[in-house]
Parts: structure tokens; C-alpha cells; sequence
């Protein structure tokens, strides 16, 4: 009986658009209901929804919200520091200084966020084990 309660649940929630469950994972909420929050610690997110019962070990984000929070790093520190040094307006230590510590401040502030829009993006895709059908199929015995 402990199972039914979750699937009575899921029935009634609304899927969200792409873009809402995105942002829903940055925002380390629940991306099928919005409930908080999606990660236990800092990249481990929680087995199941507090509030829906989504089962969110399915996930397989691997590296990609890491290049995600690289890329986008990059490309915000990047005009910074090029304008800084054809300007020589700080001498290369303090621009070398600069760019180390804002590119790892700056992934380590986005890689939750990233990870939470790639699992958000995963479940609405129906990615991995996220889909029931493919759920189905592999619990059948041999």
C-alpha cells in the first residue's frame, strides 16, 4: 500500500514545460512538482521527492553540468579579462590571480544549478530511466 499514495499523486500533477523544469532544478526544487529540495548535499540529490515521490537515482547527468558551468564561466570572465589586460591596467600576476580564482568561484556556484537542469531536463525528456515504458521493460524476469 506504501506505493500507492505517490502514483495517485503523480496522476494529478501537471508535467511542466522544458523550460519550467529547467528552471525549477537550478533553482534546486523538485522539477515535476516544484517541491524543495532536489539535492540532499551539495551534487547528491535526494532518492525520491518528498512531496511527488519522483524517484530522482534514475539521473545520469555525468560531466555535462560541469562543462556547463565551465563553458558559461568562460565566456563571462573572458571579455573581463581581455579587456583588463589590452588595457594593462593590472600588472599579470593580479590578472592571472583574477582569473583563477573567479573561474573556479564562478563553476563552483553554477555547477549545482547546471546539475539540476540537466537531471530537470532528463526527467522531462524522458532520458535514461526516466521513462516508464523502458522502466517496465527492465524489471521483466528473463
Amino acid at each position: 500500500m506504501p506505493n500507492s499514495a505517490p502514483r495517485a499523486i503523480e496522476k494529478a500533477i501537471e508535467e511542466p514545460s522544458a523550460l519550467v523544469a529547467a528552471l525549477r532544478g537550478m533553482r534546486n526544487h523538485c522539477p515535476r512538482c516544484d517541491h524543495k529540495p532536489l539535492f540532499a548535499r551539495y551534487l547528491k540529490p535526494v532518492a525520491r521527492c518528498a512531496c511527488c515521490g519522483q524517484d530522482w537515482t534514475l539521473h545520469q547527468a555525468d560531466d555535462f553540468p560541469a562543462y556547463i558551468a565551465i563553458f558559461i564561466s568562460g565566456h563571462l570572465l573572458a571579455p573581463v579579462l581581455i579587456a583588463a589586460g589590452s588595457r594593462e591596467l593590472l600588472p599579470m600576476g593580479w590578472l592571472a590571480l583574477i582569473a583563477v580564482l573567479g573561474a573556479l568561484l564562478l563553476t563552483i556556484v553554477m555547477l549545482q544549478p547546471a546539475k539540476g537542469a540537466v537531471i530537470a531536463l532528463q526527467y522531462h525528456w524522458r532520458m535514461h530511466g526516466f521513462d516508464p515504458a523502458s522502466r517496465e521493460v527492465d524489471q521483466r524476469p528473463d
